[in-house]
């Protein structure tokens, strides 16, 4: 049996794999997104995309539900799901006790942001509309995040969570500023502003669950560093893959 190594060095090897990560390092799609010199097109072409990930995330957040290990990570796994569905959460953090609300709903969010842009709830959010890379993201989601391996899937989480909280959020924001002052001042940013303040203090939980996961029995070092390399490498293809896109958008 291979001996389990302490806490703290796991801890240096995981953080350097995410760290180390080019998607963490440097974002060019969301880099280039913060100055809002994006055209309307691409804009569409963007919140489409978004809109895709943003509603098969309920689907990988299920079945999340479905495959937790124990009652507590079942809880955590349902509060964000019923989040998402339009639970809101009270003043102690959970959905517990919150009120549900239609408009709540997380991709309602997405959906009255992309109405300035012309685009209806019918155009946002199915599989259909997903490009090659999106889907990629969003199948990944469902194999590494959803896991029924929980050391996998707590690696997945573990780098979704870091990467979400390194600063993507802002750099977005950033831009829909700016594409809000000088052109589109109705453009709600209210969904995009709430996962960055959501994200500022989820990362400061991400070592307290490290430590949670680390001491279950039947922990897998190999399997949650797998778990997160992976999860991490489908981020960066579908951020790559909105690159690509914008430079035939510019080339066309």
């Amino acid at each position: 049996m291979k001996k389990k190594i302490p806490l703290e060095i796991f801890r240096g090897e995981v953080m350097a794999l995410i760290n180390n990560h080019p998607i963490v390092q440097a974002n060019a799609y969301t880099q280039w997104f913060s100055h809002g010199d994006i055209s309307l097109e691409q804009l569409r072409h963007f919140t489409k995309q978004f809109s895709v990930f943003s509603h098969l995330f309920v689907e990988a957040q299920l079945r999340k539900c479905l495959n937790a290990l124990d009652l507590e990570s079942y809880r955590a796994s349902k509060e964000i799901l019923l989040n998402e569905l339009g639970v809101s959460f009270s003043k102690n953090g959970s959905v517990e006790g919150g009120r549900f609300r239609f408009s709540a709903a997380l991709f309602e969010w997405l959906a009255d942001f992309a109405k300035p842009l012309d685009l209806r709830f019918e155009q946002l959010g199915k599989r259909a509309y997903g490009t090659r890379s999106t889907l990629c993201f969003c199948d990944a989601l469902l194999f590494w995040y959803s896991s029924d391996n929980p050391s996998t899937a707590a690696g997945a989480s573990h780098a979704i969570e870091h990467w979400a909280a390194a600063g993507f959020w802002k750099e977005l924001i950033s831009g829909l500023k700016k594409v809000k002052a000088n052109r589109l001042p109705d453009l709600p940013l209210g969904f995009w502003i709430w996962h960055d303040q959501l994200e500022d203090q989820h990362a400061t939980h991400t070592d307290d669950e490290l430590a949670k996961v680390f001491s279950k029995e039947g922990f897998s070092e190999d399997n949650f560093l797998e778990g997160a390399k992976a999860m991490l490498d489908a981020v960066a293809i579908f951020w790559d893959g909105l690159e690509t896109d914008k430079k035939k958008m510019n080339a066309a």
